[in-house]
């Protein structure tokens, strides 16, 4: 097989010609080192993605008594569950992020926008414009200060590391101590809204009921940490991505200038094209196959999500090419199965709003440096420089 390390600067850097070359190795192949088969090509990842014959089986770190709280955190949530949990679990969340709301946030979430722009006279665009924006979105969204941004952002950071390949126990040590305070704050909201109900989500999911059942407060807590988590890290890396290799593709550039492509089409090709989710992890619920190949119930398969939207079978001899005209883009950013991400469409939105706002302010927008964060499966930017000429 193919070599595969990801923690290799260069392929952190550049991670397409390797997934390029696993691909033509074939759409699944086996990794020693992580113990589990890897889906390589886009029918692959849609096929193991979408069938019965695989799901989301959690499995605790160790040692559980410094883990407790990680644990807990993924159990409890959605994202870890099958049916019928995960079917009890979305049910709860699913109104809020139905398209017909979400686009009567755009307005809200296009005014935050213009807002944190006025205040950008160039520099570091991710610290001062990508992460406030969605992190903001969703903390009003669920009736969280968005003054303590800056703490669900590093608890946020510290606990994704865990998703990496090759866990180190200084990564476990870390993401234990802000799952710990994480929850600790949490609960302290719960409880205030318990006495204090507002018009938010965590107000909502105190109330709500599924089919007669109450969330439990584990589950309350995990809920409202997983929305939290996952309401912005991938919208950050998603725009940071983007904005770099439109920068760094002075034509496409002008395309967004010009308004010759629509932005929800441009949003499109910055969620494919490098994308911020890199890897979703399977396991085999019953004996199957994928593309022929035969996987035991209890194996793991890892798709590679950036390497399926680079599969040339599908987005043809253009695949390495950054289009903000490609249409149809079928991009597996999001997911696929009763695993699509729930909040697709509110990371659509704030993407959108993202682009437009800066496209429109700063049209001579120009690149000056960038620090890549020190990760594959969530592939992002720690900073993007740029300036306006």
């Amino acid at each position: 097989m193919t070599a595969l390390d990801t923690a290799d600067p260069g392929f952190i850097d550049d991670p397409y010609p390797t997934l390029a070359a696993l691909r033509a190795e074939a759409p699944v192949v086996w990794h020693d080192g992580w113990g589990m088969f890897l889906a390589t090509t886009h029918a692959a990842v849609t096929d193991t993605l979408k069938s019965r014959d695989f799901g989301r089986i959690w499995s605790d770190f160790e040692p559980e008594d410094q883990m407790a709280q990680v644990n807990s955190l993924h159990r409890n949530q959605l994202m870890e569950n099958e049916p019928p949990a995960h079917t009890r679990l979305r049910r709860l969340v699913a109104g809020a992020f139905g398209r017909g709301h979400v686009e009567r946030m755009r307005p809200r979430v296009t005014a935050l926008a213009e807002e944190l722009i006025d205040s950008f006279e160039g520099g570091d665009i991710i610290a001062q414009y990508a992460e406030p924006l969605p992190v903001f979105v969703i903390a009003d969204l669920l009736g969280v200060p968005r003054t303590d941004h800056a703490d669900l952002r590093r608890w946020s950071q510290a606990i994704v590391h865990l998703y990496e390949p090759g866990t180190t126990q200084a990564t476990k040590t870390a993401a234990a101590q802000a799952a710990d305070e994480f929850s600790a704050y949490v609960r302290d909201v719960v409880a205030f809204r318990e006495q204090h109900p507002g018009d938010d989500l965590i107000t909502g999911l105190i109330a709500e009921r599924a089919e007669g059942d109450r969330l439990s407060e584990d589950e309350l807590v995990a809920t409202v940490v997983l929305l939290l988590n996952a309401g912005h890290e991938a919208s950050v890396n998603a725009f940071g991505n983007g904005l770099v290799a439109a920068l760094q593709h002075p034509d496409q550039w002008r395309r967004l200038v010009r308004a010759e492509t629509d932005i929800a089409v441009a949003a499109e090709e910055w969620l494919r094209f490098d994308a911020p989710l890199q890897l979703f992890e399977r396991t085999a619920v019953a004996d199957t196959q994928v593309a022929g190949v035969p996987i035991a119930q209890g194996q793991k398969i890892a798709c590679l999500m950036g390497s399926a939207n680079r599969d040339e079978t599908v987005f043809g001899e253009s695949a390495n090419r950054f289009d903000l005209g490609r249409d149809p883009n079928p991009h597996v950013g999001f997911g696929l199965g009763r695993h699509f991400c729930v909040g697709a469409p509110l990371a659509r939105v704030e993407l959108q709003a993202s682009i437009a706002t800066v496209v429109r302010r700063f049209p001579a927008l120009r690149l000056e440096a960038t620090t890549r964060r020190p990760t594959w499966v969530l592939r992002g930017y720690e900073a993007v420089e740029v300036f306006s000429a």
